[in-house]
């Protein structure tokens, strides 16, 4: 790491609190900064190191907190996921794009040196070739949050040619986590299915049984994302976003692998809004070019992946039914 600290903004959110655990046991608990705009449910973002509440739509107070704790690296991860985007468009582009403007303009003036900012298959849409979609080909989104992410990809390359500024991104598949709450995202079903499994055996689906999407374990995203900000620029050449897999299944699949562990889980279905959004995304994902450039590989499977899911989800709730 650079002589400056980490700041990761929307440290409260899905992807947030898993990599600000992640970076303060790699680089230490004093050199990174946590910031949202409201208080993480889990003590240890605010009470394990630096905690700021942040107002990204602010540009003042972005710059305040940069200069305060002489921050260096920047993770960019606030956002308006898409069926909460779909629900409120106006306001998921001004997030989306105003914070993501100001984030890149303190890095074009020299107040920070490296941004990550995270895109998404979400710039995918349905003309895009749906099975092992390659790295650069059509995306023609149809959602407010994909339409976002895409021309996000745009403005990063573009300050990045212009004005040398040192970006990197992942277009993230659906991710699945044990450690916090779903954001509002059409993935979220794959959370959704382990909570409900152990607590009460069944779960109502909101996308068809054989709607098939690129998932990836959390632990593998937050890998992949340090990997490719810490990364030596060479080895990064594309500056919009890498495609990164990690799996694909459908909602019938995950219930089949769950089964496993709990033999009596059902589960029924019944789409909705999100069915749309879904059926404009690939499938399935090639990351050749990340593979190539920076050396990702996966290490979860879904058969791994439900495992560890469903013993830490246990540990949680057992942890909470402890009485004193």
């Amino acid at each position: 790491m650079a002589s400056g600290k980490i700041l990761v903004i929307g440290a409260a959110g899905q992807i947030g609190v898993d990599l600000v655990l992640t970076l303060r046991k790699e680089f230490g608990d004093t050199n990174v900064v946590a910031s949202d705009i409201r208080v993480p449910a889990i003590p240890e973002i605010v009470d394990g190191g630096p905690f700021e509440n942040l107002n990204i739509l602010n540009d003042q107070d972005l710059l305040r907190v940069v200069e305060k704790h002489n921050i260096d690296t920047v993770y960019h991860l606030a956002a308006m996921l898409s069926a909460t985007a779909e629900k409120n468009p106006d306001k998921a582009w001004d997030l989306n794009m105003t914070s993501l403007f100001y984030v890149l303009d303190l890095a074009r003036a020299g107040k920070i040196k490296k941004i990550f900012w995270p895109s998404s298959i979400a710039v995918f849409g349905p003309t895009t070739p749906p099975i092992d979609t390659p790295q650069h080909t059509i995306c023609e989104p149809t959602t407010v949050y994909g339409i976002s992410k895409l021309a996000g990809e745009q403005w990063c390359s573009y300050y990045h040619q212009k004005f040398g500024v040192d970006v990197r991104s992942i277009r993230y598949p659906g991710l699945i986590s044990y450690k916090s709450a779903p954001g509002g995202g059409t993935t979220d079903y794959a959370v959704e299915i382990f909570h409900e499994a152990i607590r009460h055996g069944h779960y109502t689906s909101f996308l068809k049984e054989d709607t098939a999407l690129p998932m990836m374990y959390m632990d593998d995203a937050i890998r992949a994302t340090i990997e490719i900000t810490n990364a030596p620029a060479d080895r990064v050449p594309i500056r919009t976003s890498y495609n990164l897999s990690g799996m694909s299944f459908t909602p019938a699949g995950i219930a089949a692998e769950i089964k496993k562990h709990i033999p009596g889980f059902t589960i029924d279905y019944n789409p909705d809004f999100r069915q749309n959004i879904a059926d404009s995304w690939p499938s399935s994902i090639n990351d050749d070019y990340a593979r190539r450039d920076w050396g990702w590989q996966r290490q979860y499977d879904l058969s791994a992946m439900t495992e560890v899911m469903i013993r830490e989800i246990r540990a949680q709730i057992a942890a909470s039914e402890v009485t004193f």
